[in-house]
């Protein structure tokens, strides 16, 4: 069996995890910050998504370093905005920032402009004891539109509008989202990575 700690408070986003994991080719065993009473923030410094991931992944893999950490770091990337809000997309709209100041923020951003193409990047990184074992990313494009559709999901979710499915990600059910989006993807690679590696079949 592997043990892995996510370095996240949400058992929301461990569920998911839990759930890319079953079935697999390996048993895993998931752990979350509050499970060590883990309750330090991680400074984000880093300029990509990547670089962020890693740092959580490093940051708290120190409190446990006989256990592999994984960090993630997620955001939207709209192509009319240079990349923005990117990795700032929790915190776009200010210090007191909420999901819907952000959407009201990218809506007033994006006014009158016709290119309204955009992605969800997530970005994975397993580490375990000071040192970087994997990185991992994950995309799903889509298009942001102007009236919020939906009332699941977070973020910007309620304006992202995935083609193939006509729907916002604020509109899929729990099983449509897992099976596309950019967090799935970044975990499959990652589940993919564990089973396929000589490392971690025992």
């Amino acid at each position: 069996m592997i043990e892995i700690l996510a370095a996240t408070t949400n058992r929301g986003k461990v569920r998911e995890i839990e759930k890319l994991f079953t079935p697999s080719l390996i048993q895993v065993k998931l752990y979350f910050l509050p499970d060590f009473n883990i309750m330090v923030d991680c400074p984000e410094a880093g300029e990509t998504f990547l670089e962020n991931a890693a740092a959580k992944s490093l940051f708290y893999g120190k409190f446990v370093p006989h256990l592999y950490t994984v960090g993630d770091d997620s955001g939207l990337v709209v192509e009319a905005l240079d990349g923005g809000p990117g990795i700032y997309s929790s915190r776009y709209s200010g210090p007191d920032a909420t999901d819907e100041k952000n959407i009201v923020k990218l809506l007033e951003q994006l006014k009158g402009i016709e290119n309204r193409k955009a992605k969800f990047v997530t970005a994975v990184c397993l580490s375990r004891n000071g040192q970087i074992i994997k990185t991992f990313t994950g995309e799903v494009e889509g298009i942001i539109i102007d009236e919020k559709r939906g009332s699941g999901g977070f973020g910007y979710d309620p304006v992202f509008f995935y083609p193939p499915l006509k729907k916002t990600f604020a509109q899929l059910s729990t099983e449509e989202k897992n099976r596309i989006s950019h967090r799935a993807r970044a975990f499959q690679k990652l589940k993919d990575f564990l089973e396929s590696s000589k490392e971690f079949s025992f």
